[in-house]
């Protein structure tokens, strides 16, 4: 196939090929366990509003970051809550976890569907966001930029290959939902239905087809940081399903995905239980008349805490607040930051935690204090 021309005989699905081979079997099942686990570890957590409010967010920094949008975690958290003041490539990527948030609570509505790719990527881009109506869209080498995919053209046509794509997530139940969401995804990339966000609306379906699956109760898969580590094979592999039909191996590198994800979300979530178990003892023992489960729980919402939170969640007045979390800066909990005018209060232990590779979680410790 000539790459500059656009792929409108992109086949139907299925693909015609036998994915349920005995190897693929086995690494679904690899993949279920590991998926198993981490829906049970969520069941763990005191407070089940870290889960939302943290690992979206580091999926949102990876999924950008495949698409050369970069920030750092520091600021996704300090700006998560008032993204106004934010860099560009930070707004992008806190709109990707508004959109994954967005496309999670549609699931309550309707099924996956072309609406749901629509609204997610609206959301992502911050402007409307239809299937394409024009020509013009097309893949190019980075390095080369010579064309290397250029995809369908002609909204009905679009639009066809779209509903397949709907009819095959929700009707092909005889195959794995683990090996429908591979195909499902490889299918949505190569029809690519709008001028841009593509690839990060594809990745949100990906977490969306989990939970409407009922794989994982809530979509926190970290499944972008597996594609970011193994990105040139990612693009390989998706451009060898085209050019040679090669499911077996794409279907088997995101299976893969999914088990290696699963076992590294569910150790850190582990760990964040561990450093707030610690996190509790600590105050407990340090400050006991500021101690309260509710507290420990805003400051593991995220990393960064204002003193409007504890207000917010009926803890104390503004200015008990504000003494409390000087209080935990003391104790070597929080250290006070500025941003503008406003005072924030940074829990490292807890941003270490979730910016870091390793799961170790860091051992509270007062602040060495100045001998005069």
């Amino acid at each position: 196939m000539d790459p500059r021309k656009p792929y409108n005989d992109l086949p139907l699905l299925p693909p015609p090929v036998e994915l349920e081979t005995r190897d693929l079997l086995k690494a679904c099942i690899d993949a279920h366990k590991a998926l198993a686990g981490l829906r049970q570890a969520t069941g763990h957590l005191p407070n089940p509003a870290v889960l939302i409010n943290t690992i979206p967010i580091l999926e949102a920094q990876a999924s950008s970051e495949i698409e050369n949008i970069v920030t750092t975690t520091d600021e996704l958290f300090r700006y998560a809550e008032h993204m106004e003041a934010a860099s560009a490539a930070t707004k992008e990527a806190l709109r990707y976890r508004s959109a994954l948030y967005e496309g999670f609570n549609s699931l309550t509505q309707r099924p996956l569907s072309t609406t749901t790719a629509e609204v997610v990527c609206t959301r992502i881009k911050g402007v409307q966001m239809q299937v394409r109506k024009v020509p013009g869209t097309a893949l190019a080498n980075q390095q080369t930029q010579d064309v290397i995919y250029t995809p369908p053209v002609g909204e009905p046509l679009l639009r066809e290959k779209l509903a397949d794509w709907e009819r095959y997530i929700h009707e092909q139940r005889d195959i794995d939902p683990l090996i429908r969401m591979a195909v499902a995804h490889y299918q949505f990339e190569a029809i690519h239905p709008f001028t841009d966000g593509n690839g990060r609306t594809g990745r949100v379906l990906n977490l969306l087809m989990l939970v409407e699956q009922d794989l994982l109760d809530q979509p926190v898969l970290y499944l972008s940081k597996y594609i970011i580590e193994r990105k040139a094979d990612y693009y390989r592999l998706l451009l060898a399903v085209t050019r040679d039909g090669a499911w077996v191996e794409w279907v088997a590198y995101m299976l893969d995905a999914v088990a290696d994800t699963a076992r590294w979300t569910t150790a850190k979530i582990d760990a964040i239980r561990r450093l707030y178990e610690d996190a509790c003892e600590w105050i407990r023992t340090q400050r006991p008349k500021v101690y309260s489960r509710e507290l420990a729980d805003v400051l593991f919402n995220q990393p960064y805490c204002r003193i409007q939170n504890v207000v917010d969640a009926g803890i104390a007045k503004r200015e008990t607040a504000a003494r409390y979390l000087r209080e935990l800066v003391d104790i070597g909990v929080l250290q006070e930051r500025r941003m503008g005018k406003e005072k924030l209060f940074l829990h490292p232990a807890y941003m270490r935690l979730l910016s870091s590779n390793d799961h170790e979680p860091q051992q509270y410790v007062s602040p060495a204090r100045t001998l005069s």
